[in-house]
């Protein structure tokens, strides 16, 4: 047998008397201390790292990803994303670009732009918007017209915008009260940014 002698020994002061009690003496069978020895080497080896576990995998948008490839899609900064699915919220559904570029829209949408853009967005860097430079690259058509025409409740229903507003600290877009074919101008302008 194994012993461990443990004393408590608490001491209250009465006056000029102290008094001396709770002495203990435990004892610990010498099986159980090294079942209790295993069972503790045992739990640390089990939460330690195997780091050779499997990734578990998962869907997110329709594509199977790892959990490592999910928290870096995740920490990915919004206006960085390239989502070209998603159409946006809106009154516009369908796009078709043409091939060849109207340059009476882009001088058209540049003037617009120039206008009632610039106080928040430059082509070519971050300001209280994205930069609008490779938007076409990241962005459907459809969802930068949407954006342009219907700001409010793209902020309010669609993920993207509503990340896009937290990234440039919850700066929402306002309403420019642009008509279709003068969102479609701006988009135009757009194309030559690329």
């Amino acid at each position: 047998m194994f012993f461990i002698d443990l004393k408590l020994t608490f001491v209250i002061k009465f006056g000029l008397k102290r008094v001396y009690f709770c002495h203990i003496k435990i004892i610990v069978l010498e099986k159980l201390l090294k079942l209790l020895s295993v069972f503790f080497i045992a739990l640390i080896v089990s939460c330690g790292g195997n780091e050779a576990k499997k990734e578990g995998t998962f869907k997110i948008n329709g594509k199977s990803e790892t959990k490592s490839e999910a928290k870096k899609h995740q920490n990915e900064l919004a206006s960085k994303k390239v989502d070209l699915k998603n159409k946006g919220i809106g009154p516009i559904k369908s796009i078709e670009l043409e091939p060849e570029i109207d340059h009476t829209r882009v001088t058209h949408g540049a003037e617009l732009y120039k206008n009632k853009c610039t106080s928040c967005h430059r082509t070519d860097k971050k300001f209280i918007g994205p930069a609008s430079a490779g938007v076409l690259n990241r962005r459907t058509p459809e969802w930068i017209m949407n954006l342009i025409l219907n700001p409010q409740e793209m902020e309010r229903k669609d993920h993207l915008t509503k990340e896009l507003s937290k990234e440039f600290n919850n700066a929402i877009m306002p309403n420019q009260f642009l008509d279709e074919y003068e969102a479609r101008s701006v988009l135009e302008y757009f194309r030559t940014l690329d």
